[in-house]
């Protein structure tokens, strides 16, 4: 089956959400899944981060080409 087959099956429900769970609760018992749920929060929290910062560094960028620009375009209005 393809992701694409998958995707058109449509979202998950309550019953394959509690499959799900209890599948993880077995593979790793009842004392990781706090230190699994931690480490995904904690991975979750640094994507955040990440993905702020190269807003903002796009959005800097944005900005400082935009400048560059308009002084490009004073000089070659000048030199006319």
């Amino acid at each position: 089956m393809t992701m694409m087959n998958i995707f058109a099956l449509g979202a998950l429900g309550m019953p394959e959400m509690i499959a799900i769970f209890l599948v993880i609760l077995l593979l790793f018992g009842a004392k990781k899944i706090p230190e699994l749920a931690r480490g995904v929060g904690k991975g979750m929290g640094e994507f955040k981060k990440a993905k702020t910062e190269f807003e903002r560094e796009i959005a800097e960028g944005e900005v400082e080409g935009a400048k560059e620009w308009d002084n490009a375009g004073k000089k070659d209005s000048s030199e006319s």
